[in-house]
């Protein structure tokens, strides 16, 4: 029992020990950075990746770039097959086609020539109309004195009233010719043309979508499939790794968050090229605190919150590469002095120059 009462007695001074020497070198840290005015933090260049897929379905034609190739944007990385998604493209322009000459023809309304047939066919119509009512009455006459059948009169009554039905329909065809289509056939035509031009669309876009370009540029890392292989929609064929734009990822202690500001000079140095700048900018604050992540070496406690901070990097001889752990140094300025540019040596680090913010 008394043995467990000293372990724990140990325990506990070793606990007190540590805190009080890690609140210590805090103090100790920042004294430090307020005699330099700087101030370092550590993180990591952010990796950053796309997973690139075709949106459609298909046999992979041809993969036109290999793992470790520089790309651009827009650039061109895979094909597949084109052939079906090219017909159903032919297929919808055709429908196009016909239902946009199917609109002309209404909107032209009826040609003089069609006018014209309706006109003699009522014209006809009515002549042997005529004749037929000059047979019945001649019919009607005989019919008293009992001379002509009484079946010759009701066939000369029904072609009457036949010739009258058919004059009666020619005349209505005559009208329409004249009057042309109806405002309701047209705009139901145009309806049907634009359903036609959407299914165009559609379908060139999904030919379009045969052809895999690059969103950004940057840096194949993956190529995941080979010509030949059947692929569905959304499954990625690349991994890109995002070059640009370059930013790290750093945290920096709640006392020292009013010192940074979004724009403020930043410095970045690598482990592989110590003596080497490169020039850089704050570009996010994180409004919301976390505990530091267990990742990221600070002279403060584990327990102690920090804000999650962006630094832009300009990168022009690509030396840093994505997840590389670098080393943040930021200029601070004196109390009731304005922030100045430059940077101290700190930690075995030259100056390498003075980086301004991205405008």
């Amino acid at each position: 029992m008394v043995a467990k009462k000293k372990r724990l007695i140990a325990v506990v001074g070793a606990l007190v020990i540590v805190a009080a020497g890690g609140i210590g070198l805090f103090y100790f840290w920042r004294s430090e950075h307020a005699t330099s005015g700087a101030l370092v933090l550590y993180g990591n260049v952010d990796i950053r990746e796309a997973d690139l897929a075709f949106n459609v379905a298909g046999r992979v034609e041809s993969m036109l770039v290999e793992e470790g190739d520089a790309v651009t944007k827009g650039q061109l990385l895979a094909k597949l097959e084109p052939e079906t998604f090219q017909a159903e493209a032919d297929a919808a322009e055709g429908q196009v086609a016909a239902q946009r000459a199917a609109l002309n023809r209404l909107l032209a309304g009826s040609r003089p020539e069609e006018i014209k047939e309706a006109r003699a066919n009522v014209e006809a119509i009515s002549a042997d109309l005529v004749d037929a009512q000059a047979t019945l009455r001649r019919t009607e006459k005989l019919a008293k004195t009992q001379v002509a059948a009484l079946q010759k009169l009701d066939q000369d009554r029904a072609r009457v009233k036949s010739l009258e039905a058919q004059l009666d329909a020619a005349q209505q065809r005559l009208s329409l010719a004249i009057q042309g289509p109806r405002s309701e056939d047209i705009a139901a035509a145009r309806a049907e043309l634009q359903v036609r031009q959407a299914e165009l669309t559609l379908a060139l876009q999904r030919l379009s979508y045969t052809k895999l370009s690059a969103p950004e540029g940057g840096v194949i890392k993956t190529r995941i499939v080979e010509p030949g292989a059947v692929v569905l929609a959304q499954a990625p064929v690349y991994t890109l790794a995002l070059a640009s734009p370059l930013w790290v990822r750093t945290y920096v202690p709640e006392p020292y968050l009013g010192d940074i500001h979004a724009g403020m000079k930043a410095q970045v140095f690598t482990d592989s090229a110590p003596g080497k700048a490169y020039d850089g900018w704050v570009g996010f604050i994180s409004p919301v605190a976390e505990f530091t992540p267990k990742t990221v070496e600070t002279p403060e406690i584990r327990t102690s919150l920090v804000y999650r901070l962006r630094v832009y990097v300009k990168d022009p001889d690509h030396g840093l590469r994505q997840g590389m752990p670098v080393t943040i140094r930021l200029q601070l300025a004196p109390a009731g002095e304005t922030p100045k540019t430059g940077s101290s040596s700190d930690g075995g680090t030259t100056d390498g120059g003075t980086g301004g913010p991205h405008s």
